[in-house]
């Protein structure tokens, strides 16, 4: 349903902005036709422009390293860049270029868990990656598209059962966005803790995020910052188990602010330097995490976290700007 819904606005935009040209350019106005057409294109430039004043402004006071004007330039910029790709490229029209493959005996495979307004193909680099190193994979749709959180479950469950049921080993999950919540309440719904390897959250709104606060689709009201439904999640969750996880945020996040959000008291934390929402998913420091989860021994989770001090217990390091950082 999101592909078409995103193929009919990627083509409605494109025809306006023809259209829209093509009338003032025969009426003598070339000035005109140029400006209404790249507005109608890159309008989405001044939208990302003041999600990152405001995630600028709700960081001032967040224990996360802050970020200086040059960092969030280069974020606004990589994220003008990668937003159309994934929004009016791959999951409009090429969601199901790389099927899934589960099958893999032995060999440890991934599940991957969109966030909100994606579907499968906001993985399709990772896809390719994965086949190509013949890492054994499924990728998620989760509708409804604006359902709850909750009724998610049952998706992810089916996508860990193919896994499991492929490779004989429970998976590694690596989910962006929403999907980390996705992947939280399904842990919880199932207790499925002995079945899981680890998980990777990348850019999370653990904690819930300021950018929701007005929002009205259902599962964007589930992750305003501390809402009742987050806040019932962290207070059935048994405490070890964000030892499973690695949470990356970064301080030049333009949808999950503040950026501690995004992490895990507990987990391991890897903080990404002037990277946007959307582009930190596609960070080489992802990749690394990913394989090096894919290669840690099963006791690795019932310890301490790896790599790095114990996390205080806003899940940050004691202090920000010793901890893992990456630009």
């Amino acid at each position: 349903m999101l592909a078409r819904l995103q193929r009919a606005f990627t083509l409605w935009l494109v025809f306006t902005a023809a259209g829209w040209a093509a009338v003032w350019a025969t009426r003598g106005r070339p000035g005109v036709a140029v400006a209404g057409a790249a507005l109608c294109l890159f309008g989405y430039a001044l939208v990302l422009a003041v999600e990152c004043l405001l995630a600028a402004w709700a960081n001032r006071r967040d224990p996360a390293p802050p970020a200086t004007a040059v960092q969030w330039l280069r974020a606004w910029w990589g994220e003008v860049c990668t937003a159309p790709r994934v929004f009016n490229w791959r999951q409009p029209f090429f969601s199901n270029r790389v099927p899934d493959a589960p099958q893999g005996r032995g060999r440890r495979g991934v599940v991957f868990v969109h966030g909100f307004l994606c579907n499968r193909g906001f993985w399709t680099p990772w896809l390719e990656r994965c086949r190509d190193e013949g890492i054994p994979f499924v990728a998620v749709n989760l509708e409804p598209v604006f359902g709850r959180i909750d009724e998610y479950v049952e998706i992810v469950e089916a996508a860990v059962r193919r896994i499991e049921a492929g490779t004989g080993l429970a998976p590694v999950l690596v989910a962006h966005s929403m999907g980390g919540l996705a992947v939280r309440a399904w842990l919880q719904a199932r207790q499925a803790d002995a079945r899981v390897h680890r998980v990777v959250t990348i850019g999370s709104p653990h904690r819930g995020t300021f950018l929701a606060r007005h929002a009205r689709a259902s599962n964007a009201r589930q992750m305003r910052w501390g809402s009742r439904w987050i806040e019932a999640l962290a207070a059935a969750e048994p405490p070890q188990r964000y030892r499973r996880f690695t949470c990356l945020y970064g301080h030049c996040d333009n949808i999950v602010f503040p950026a501690s959000t995004a992490v895990l008291p507990g987990a391991r934390t890897v903080h990404l330097e002037g990277v946007a929402h959307v582009a930190m998913a596609f960070h080489p420091v992802v990749w690394e995490e990913v394989k090096r989860a894919l290669r840690a021994a099963p006791s690795w989770v019932s310890g301490e976290p790896a790599g790095g001090r114990r996390p205080a217990p806003g899940g940050l390091p004691e202090d920000p700007r010793g901890g893992s950082r990456f630009s």
